[in-house]
């Protein structure tokens, strides 16, 4: 069974996808690379270049096992990502902006497919109006609850240079920073 945590899907893989997913993965910026914390500016030119771009994101983020992937983690500064609400299809937003929230929220562990081997609790709205466009260019809207309410508002944290380490407790911080501290070996 698949579990989908924050921007990772955890299931077994065989061989053949864990290698597309280590590949997919080294394309993948990684905390503390420091793209992660800019804030991309908006899409101006809906052309070839972002249609290019769009595809590659989509592939990288099937075959590196997630389901979301922001322009910031692939080290592009432009305000569009992607995401898979309903399994294998990728959906685009360009320049998106949530322009209402449900009144209730939830807090739920979420992963992060540049911060690897942590999960970390994050409160976030069960409900979402998103807006933007698509990689045409043409205006785009849509209501989300749950899991695909969660995954736009991670990937939109992304575009703003957000991380799930900002949005945790200091405690959960704390511990998701104790793991991504590199281990002094000595031999």
């Amino acid at each position: 069974m698949t579990q989908v945590v924050g921007e990772v899907r955890s299931e077994e893989l065989d061989a053949e996808h864990e290698a597309r997913r280590q590949l997919a993965m080294s394309e993948i910026r990684q905390y503390p690379d420091p793209v992660l914390r800019m804030k991309a500016p908006p899409v101006e030119k809906f052309d070839d270049d972002l249609k290019r771009l769009v595809i590659r994101m989509g592939e990288l983020m099937k075959d590196a096992n997630g389901v979301g992937l922001a322009a910031t983690q692939v080290g592009v500064l432009r305000r569009v990502f992607v995401f898979a609400p309903e399994g294998d299809k990728v959906a685009v937003l360009v320049n998106p902006k949530i322009v209402r929230r449900g009144d209730e929220s939830d807090t739920d562990d979420e992963g992060c497919l540049s911060i690897q081997g942590v999960t970390m609790p994050v409160e976030r709205s069960m409900s979402v109006r998103i807006e933007g466009r698509d990689e045409q260019g043409d205006e785009v809207g849509f209501d989300f609850d749950g899991i695909v309410a969660r995954i736009v508002q991670h990937e939109l944290d992304h575009l703003d240079g957000t991380l799930i380490l900002d949005r945790t407790t200091s405690e959960a911080r704390r511990e998701a920073l104790g793991t991504l501290r590199p281990r002094l070996v000595i031999r």
